[in-house]
């Protein structure tokens, strides 16, 4: 704990640094507001329902066919003429060989032409967002006019400790690089004992983050973000019968949960705990896909659009403090585009952990209901490689449906990153 706490300091004082250095101007902010030709625009984002890992709607169903999925509703929904994609990013953690041979075929059975170029890549958690920000900047250069960033992951399929292959005799040598195998429950549980977060908290953030989406799903607040997909293979786990559904809303969403009802859950980690299966992100499955263009090409093409994406950061931190990422990576987005924490609107920061999340918004000083307003990963789950992605139609539809404007998307990062990005609303 002494090791971690060092490195604890070292990384509350770059986050103090790069606070220090925010501006709450209202230049910046009217700045981000303004809509110039060259504004890289979303026109269309969505995601699959989101299904419990080994038991959902999707627990047959590989990462491909989900991506698929998202990509025929992208077409059917945009009306883009798909020849127009030049390029695909697909963010993904656990696929063998990073997906790419399944992804370019899920992406031509799904109608996009074989003069779409894809690519898969994978930055673990934040991977969704990555391949979002690689199709806008690559825009922004002038590299491609139209292009979309996507996230899948079929944590049913291919969640295991297969997903990480052995370190070598050197990595273990060196203890940094050796702090990057250290489980993320582990290290969560590290960082509510240090921060002193304790499970009442907790259980209260983990309660609100379900009765949060039980609301937003019977107010019907995911529909305009979810789309369904039909004839999905199911096969019962009791009988072993086949049969084909519609998967057309988050099954991970549960009822009735309280912090009362969330403390009888036995601690996952350590006897002592405070991290469960109750206040830590469901293993799930799920896709999501956002189409990206300039705002003169949307004009050109009659696209409507949903929002536009402003600026993004990643940064490092100590593997042991894997946690904290958004905390360090928020300031830092928000430096460049010269907004404050309290310009923001919405923040989307991923609920890998209730400790994590919850310490990421009291460090930077962010209104509590402000985060996840609909609930999050908490909720109705985390698809590794899917989240980054699925977080910008939660964001830019919620933004929409409140006459607001300005959001933030976040979430840390295994093995110690953190990744942030600024959207506007329309």
């Amino acid at each position: 704990m002494a090791n971690q706490t060092g490195s604890n300091r070292k990384a509350q004082d770059r986050l103090t640094q790069v606070s220090g250095h925010l501006s709450s101007s209202p230049q910046g902010k009217q700045a981000i507001l303004e809509k110039n030709p060259d504004d890289i625009v979303v026109t269309c984002a969505l995601r699959t329902p989101i299904t419990k890992g080994g038991r959902g709607g999707f627990k047959d169903t590989q990462a491909s066919d989900l991506l698929y999925g998202a990509f025929k509703n992208l077409i059917a929904r945009s009306k883009i003429d798909p020849k127009l994609v030049e390029d695909i990013a697909v963010g993904t953690v656990l696929a063998p060989g990073g997906g790419a041979t399944e992804f370019r075929a899920a992406a031509i059975a799904a109608g996009f032409p074989t003069t779409s170029a894809v690519k898969s890549l994978n930055r673990q958690c934040s991977s969704g967002l990555q391949a979002c920000v690689d199709i806008a900047n690559a825009i922004r250069s002038g590299m491609i006019e139209v292009g979309v960033g996507a996230g899948v992951e079929s944590m049913s399929t291919q969640y295991g400790p297969q997903a990480v292959s052995e370190f070598s005799e050197l990595l273990n040598s060196i203890p940094e690089s050796k702090n990057c195998t250290v489980p993320m429950g582990v290290l969560s549980e590290a960082m509510a004992k240090d921060k002193k977060i304790p499970r009442s908290k907790q259980d209260a953030f983990a309660a609100a983050s379900y009765q949060k989406a039980v609301d937003a799903q019977k107010k019907g607040l995911f529909d305009n973000e979810i789309a369904p997909l039909d004839n999905i293979l199911f096969v019962d786990p009791k009988t072993d019968e086949e049969r084909r559904i519609t998967v057309s809303r988050d099954d991970g969403v549960r009822e009735g949960m309280t912090p009362e009802s969330l403390a009888k859950i036995k601690p996952a980690f350590a006897k002592d705990g405070s991290i469960h299966a109750g206040n830590a992100s469901q293993i799930s499955d799920g896709a999501a896909a956002v189409l990206l263009m300039k705002r003169s090409t949307a004009a050109k093409l009659g696209q409507t659009i949903l929002g536009k994406f402003v600026q993004a950061s990643v940064v490092g931190v100590p593997p042991l403090l894997m946690g904290v990422g958004p905390a360090a990576a928020i300031p830092v987005a928000l430096a460049k585009t010269g907004l404050s924490t309290g310009d923001v609107d919405v923040y989307e920061i991923n609920e890998a952990f209730a400790s994590q999340c919850l310490f990421c918004a009291e460090e930077l000083g962010i209104d509590i209901n402000k985060v996840n307003p609909k609930g999050g990963a908490i909720a109705f789950g985390h698809p590794l490689g899917c989240t980054g992605a699925r977080q910008v139609s939660t964001l830019l539809y919620e933004l929409k449906r409140r006459g607001e404007q300005i959001g933030v998307t976040s979430m840390c990062i295994g093995t110690g990153m953190g990744m942030a990005a600024v959207w506007v609303a329309e």
